[in-house]
């Protein structure tokens, strides 16, 4: 079976679902709509610019990272995001037409567009130009495409509304998502499937501490999983903190973007301090990010935030274990695979209340769900957690139940692919 991705080729979520089929007797091509030279076997990559795409950048993990400049930093994110919104979609047909040259060349069995904007929409558009001779399209819906980019302009609802019309299967990361999908042109009676937008979590990297590695108990009653290496991620020349005596540490890996409110995040930090001034914070990505050493100078917070460049997977697993409390203060998500990795991790979430992030956390019993924008509502759902060992502990038993039935990598892939095999067929 020949494979053509339409995807963002730097995003880890696509890159952890498309490594799957690399592994397999498949012929695998890719179409990133940002230029990339990605670690996998492919038969082949391509860049196809959309909606600006080709002006954006971002580092990779582990990668030293400069201070960004302002025109690229937070402080314009939601101008850049509304220009891409607004005119974004224009460069759409041009585009369309590259991508249905690469097609009549690959001749895949199936495209699957990895997130509707603009991939999906990419797609679809290429779909509508070359009428019935089309592959079968799978089209991904990762997090707030709908709740976010969706009604965000003319053109953007237009787009969207087409790429759902002309979707032969659909993938989404949250039941949510699929009803959604229906109110915006997607016919029901077509296959869809609910699976972790990058396949789920690998559980030989991210898994909670052991009983020796927390000096504390909190995850006493935790086994890692049979498949786990027997070799330690926590060897000599790691450059993350090793275990030992365990500080009490929140981590933010959201990063900056439009929907996550970190100024809200910076603000409830005082707030923790002051009970607890013991408390460090760690942010990925954050590295030279203007406006958070702003935020942090502004609140006198220099001594307890760190801010790391991108880390590489095994770093972030290693940092997810260090840390007692994850915090997702966001507006619009799906399923974040942030979150995920995680609780897999062994961290009590505590997350945006929003109607996906109910479909992994029930407030009281395996994490805290608050208002995004309630900077003392975040700063006591930190404190609740760090103060109530039960609490935490009972969330990692039952985030461990939820990550073993729900978004094992291998569990989900196997049912992703079955879906393929059948839609190959429609």
């Amino acid at each position: 079976m020949k494979i053509l991705f339409v995807a963002d080729g730097r995003s880890p979520i696509a890159l952890n679902w498309i490594k799957y089929w690399t592994t397999r007797e498949y012929e695998v091509f890719l179409a990133s709509t940002f230029p990339v030279s990605p670690n996998l076997t492919l038969a082949h990559v391509d860049f196809i610019p959309a909606a600006f795409s080709q002006a954006k950048s971002t580092p990779s993990a582990g990668s030293r990272q400069k201070k960004k400049s302002p025109l690229w930093g937070a402080a314009t994110m939601n101008l850049r995001t509304a220009i891409r919104h607004w005119l974004g979609p224009l460069t759409l047909p041009k585009a369309a037409l590259k991508l249905n040259e690469l097609i009549a060349e690959i001749q895949p069995d199936i495209v699957h567009a990895m997130r509707v904007p603009y991939e999906g929409m990419l797609a679809s558009t290429a779909k509508k130009l070359a009428g019935k001779n089309f592959p079968p399209l799978l089209i991904s819906i990762w997090g707030n495409d709908f709740t976010l980019h969706a009604p965000a302009s003319p053109l953007m609802r237009k787009y969207t509304r087409q790429t759902l019309q002309l979707a032969d299967a659909l993938h989404a990361d949250c039941h949510r998502d699929i009803k959604l999908a229906e109110k915006w042109g997607f016919n029901t009676a077509l296959p869809s499937i609910v699976l972790p937008g990058a396949g789920g979590i690998d559980r030989n990297l991210f898994y909670p501490p052991t009983p020796n590695e927390d000096p504390k108990g909190f995850n006493r009653n935790i086994v890692k999983p049979e498949s786990k290496p027997s070799t330690s991620p926590h060897k000599k020349g790691n450059t993350i903190k090793p275990f030992g005596a365990r500080e009490l540490l929140v981590i933010n890996p959201r990063g900056f973007r439009s929907y996550i409110r970190n100024d809200i995040f910076f603000k409830a930090i005082p707030l923790v301090l002051a009970e607890r001034p013991e408390v460090k914070f760690i942010c990925p990505t954050m590295a030279g990010e203007v406006q958070a050493e702003a935020w942090i100078r502004e609140f006198n917070v220099e001594k307890s935030v760190e801010l790391t460049p991108p880390l590489k997977r095994e770093q972030l697993a290693n940092t997810f274990r260090r840390a007692q409390v994850l915090v997702s203060p966001s507006t619009h998500d799906g399923t974040p695979n942030s979150l995920l990795e995680g609780i897999a991790c062994g961290c009590f979430p505590i997350a945006g209340d929003l109607e996906s992030i109910r479909e992994w956390i029930t407030p009281e019993v395996n994490g805290l769900l608050i208002d995004p924008a309630d900077e003392k509502a975040l700063a006591n759902a930190i404190l609740r957690a760090l103060n109530d060992d039960d609490l935490r502990e009972q969330a990692i038993v039952e985030n461990q139940k939820i990550i073993t039935e729900r978004a094992d990598y291998n569990h989900s892939m196997a049912q992703a692919e079955q879906f393929y095999k059948n839609l190959r067929g429609l």
